[in-house]
């Protein structure tokens, strides 16, 4: 077996910065660098390691994402090329940046150990990291920070560009995670048969078990342990952002944190004097895309890409649930775990737990996220060789997915004739999921029409501002009935109902006014 097409993990670290005094904090490449550095020590190569680089990819941060995260502070033109420049990584000519997304790291991971399967990358740095919690710190205090660097030239680019809602939904304004997410929320407590206080509660009730995983993890940003009642309650310090997700049931992005990866071959790992006690294996992984835009799905209380996206990491790596010994499932919001969990027929309460790290909303973090999941996930199984742990992610809304099944244990050895290490075309079920069928869509709807989901937003005053509605046309009794997108009226007494009453089904008029629809219920 030719070793050096055999990919393993070798290093990896994590960093959370608790500096209050933003003049003095690490700036988004300060942590970014520091966390490749630690990387390189915990292989136990160091700076051997790093000069040793072919590839260096960065995620794309949070402040290069969305206009609601953009640093006045200035980043980076190519943080990849900057980030090996500080590293000393001379050989790093591959230099790759990436489109968001919270699943681009596993998506990211996947595709390089196949390169290294083919002999297209040695030794490969992936990193990332963000200073948000410093930024709004010092935009608070007047301060002026200097993070630009420009080292010339332009990365390669990774990932899928296009944004992740259609100009139908923006004029509906249903741009934005914090609407999205509650979209499907609503829609799987209507499946489950839920009142919306018996809804709430349990909300609280699977993100408390995510807080006490925080309060332990020294790492974590958010560490008091919120109890289920304190996370379901809405008050001044938890206020609906979008219904019906108070603050704490939301992805905690304003962190300073950074991680890092690195991955070579068994060849160049044992040239390098890495220990075997460093490695991991990637046994199984997938990455799968749901209908690109939320008013093409099938239904908002499923997801076929995440069923298959769990179906075929497991079945990669020849192993069931049952197998796996830890789970980090990704948690922006509980809609995300409760539609992975159900897709891969795991448990809300299973005892093994759901996450390592805390997860979103309490350990925090933005694209970059699963890496520190990951970072946590080597660690757990470097402590207990030959078990299997479990990292899942999701980007855009509900939309771009993807796994890794991590071990100690070596992958088995192949067939003659086969690759040490390879996967099916994600392409093929790609197509099938592609092919799902979904509802036609009115841009323009006029008529009776029923609520298949819905939101209520809010703004920073804490008080609801607008009604978000997903509907059918007619009278609800045809499933194949045509979707529509529409707001409501801006109607305080609406939106107390819309937030403490169960609007799923409800009936109503929909007509289209001003390029928008608006949806009056009965």
């Amino acid at each position: 077996m030719d070793e050096s097409r055999i990919p393993i993990l070798v290093g990896c670290s994590q960093i959370t910065q608790r500096e209050d005094d933003p003049a003095k904090a690490l700036s988004p490449m300060d942590l970014t660098e520091a966390a490749a550095r630690q990387a390189a020590v915990d292989a136990g190569a160091g700076d051997a390691l790093l000069k040793a680089l072919d590839t260096v990819l960065v995620i794309r941060s949070f402040s290069d994402t969305s206009w609601r995260f953009a640093s006045p502070f200035g980043q980076s033109t190519n943080p990849p090329r900057t980030l090996a420049q500080r590293l000393g990584a001379a050989d790093a000519r591959r230099q790759i940046y990436t489109f968001p997304g919270g699943n681009m790291v596993q998506w990211s991971i996947n595709r390089m150990f196949e390169m290294i399967t083919q002999g297209q990358l040695g030794t490969a740095l992936i990193a990332g990291g963000e200073a948000l919690s410093t930024q709004k710190a010092a935009q608070r205090g007047g301060l002026e920070l200097d993070w630009n660097e420009d080292p010339g030239g332009q990365p390669e680019m990774w990932g899928v560009e296009t944004r992740g809602w259609n100009d139908v939904e923006d004029r509906h304004r249903m741009a934005g995670a914090i609407f999205a997410y509650p979209l499907f929320e609503n829609a799987l407590r209507h499946h489950k048969g839920r009142t919306v206080a018996e809804h709430g509660a349990k909300l609280g009730e699977l993100f408390a078990r995510f807080a006490a995983v925080a309060a332990a993890n020294p790492l974590a940003d958010r560490r008091d342990g919120f109890s289920a009642k304190q996370i379901a309650s809405v008050g001044p310090d938890n206020p609906y952002i979008g219904f019906p997700y108070t603050k704490l049931m939301n992805a905690n992005a304003f962190i300073d944190q950074s991680a890092a990866l690195i991955l070579t071959s068994v060849a160049k790992a044992k040239a390098l004097g890495i220990a075997q006690d460093k490695w991991v294996y990637l046994h199984g992984c997938s990455d799968t895309y749901d209908h690109w835009f939320i008013s093409d799905r099938k239904d908002f209380h499923s997801s076929p890409a995440m069923r298959v996206a769990g179906v075929e990491a497991l079945a990669m790596a020849d192993c069931g649930l049952d197998d796996i010994g830890a789970f980090d499932i990704y948690s922006c919001f509980p809609s995300a775990v409760q539609l992975a969990c159900q897709e891969l027929g795991l448990a809300l309460d299973d005892p093994r737990g759901l996450t390592i790290t805390g997860g979103l909303p309490y350990h925090g973090g933005a694209n970059a996220y699963v890496m520190n999941a990951i970072a946590a996930m080597v660690d757990k199984v470097r402590g207990n060789p030959g078990t299997f742990g479990i990292v899942t992610a999701n980007g855009g809304y509900l939309t771009e997915h993807a796994a890794g099944i991590y071990s100690t244990e070596p992958s088995p050895i192949p067939k003659s004739g086969e690759a040490p290490w390879s996967r099916e075309d994600p392409g093929i079920d790609q197509a099938k999921i592609d092919a799902t069928p979904h509802p036609d869509l009115a841009e323009a709807a006029n008529g009776a029409g029923v609520i298949e989901t819905y939101t209520v937003g809010f703004g920073r005053d804490n008080q609801p501002n607008k009604g978000i509605v997903i509907g059918r046309l007619g009278d609800g009794s045809d499933p194949n009935a045509t979707r529509f997108l529409a707001n409501t009226p801006v109607d305080q007494d609406l939106f107390a109902a819309m937030t403490g009453e169960d609007f799923l089904g409800a009936p109503g008029k929909v007509s289209h006014q001003d390029g928008r629809n608006i949806f009056t219920p009965n």
